[in-house]
C-alpha cells in the first residue's frame, strides 16, 4: 500500500496533470531596449553594427506562425532587433497547453508537421531562452548577447521533462 501511494505521488509530480486546467496569461509590451546583460553571465557584449537611431524603432528580422505538435498551439513568433541593436524573440497571441518544465528554444531544426516534428528540436543546435512565462498572451525573450540570429531557423515551445515540442514555428525573413 505504501509503495502504491509513493508511486502515485511520484506520477503526479512527474506529469503534473493539474497544469492542463491552469492557464497563465502574460501581456508584455514590446521592449524598447534589452535588459542589462547581467542575465547572461560571462557573455560578451554584442556588436550590433552601426549605431541604430532610436527613431528607427524595433525591426522584425524573421517571423513565423506556430503550429501544433504534442499540444494544440497557435500564435506568432517574431525575431526582433530593438533600437539599441539587441535581439528579442517575441511570442504574440500565444495559446498552448500548460505543462511541466516548458521552455522557449531558438533552434536550427526544420519545423515538421505532425508526430514527425515532435522530437527534432534537440537534435541540432538550440538556445534555451528560459522558461515559458505563460501559456497564453504576448511575451518577450531576450537573446544572449553575441547570438547570430541567422544561425537559427525555428522556435519551439519545448517540454524539457518529456523531450517533446508542444508547438513550433519556422522563422523566415
Amino acid at each position: 500500500m505504501v509503495a502504491a501511494v509513493a508511486l502515485a505521488a511520484l506520477g503526479l509530480y512527474w506529469f503534473q496533470p493539474w497544469k492542463l486546467w491552469q492557464n497563465e496569461t502574460v501581456d508584455e509590451a514590446l521592449p524598447t531596449a534589452a535588459p542589462g546583460s547581467a542575465s547572461w553571465p560571462g557573455a560578451a557584449d554584442p556588436d550590433p553594427g552601426p549605431d541604430p537611431s532610436p527613431a528607427s524603432g524595433p525591426r522584425t528580422l524573421a517571423q513565423g506562425t506556430l503550429i501544433s505538435h504534442e499540444h494544440s498551439t497557435t500564435g506568432t513568433a517574431k525575431l526582433i532587433r530593438l533600437a539599441d541593436g539587441s535581439l528579442t524573440l517575441r511570442l504574440e497571441d500565444l495559446d498552448t497547453s500548460n505543462g511541466p518544465d516548458l521552455r522557449v528554444w531558438l533552434t536550427d531544426a526544420p519545423v515538421k508537421e505532425g508526430v514527425a516534428g515532435w522530437r527534432v528540436f534537440d537534435d541540432g543546435r538550440y538556445i534555451s531562452l528560459g522558461k515559458l512565462k505563460g501559456n497564453k498572451g504576448d511575451q518577450n525573450y531576450p537573446l544572449p548577447p553575441g547570438t547570430d540570429p541567422s544561425a537559427f531557423t525555428s522556435v519551439t515551445i519545448w517540454c524539457d521533462r518529456f523531450d517533446v515540442s508542444f508547438g513550433a514555428a519556422g522563422l523566415t525573413a
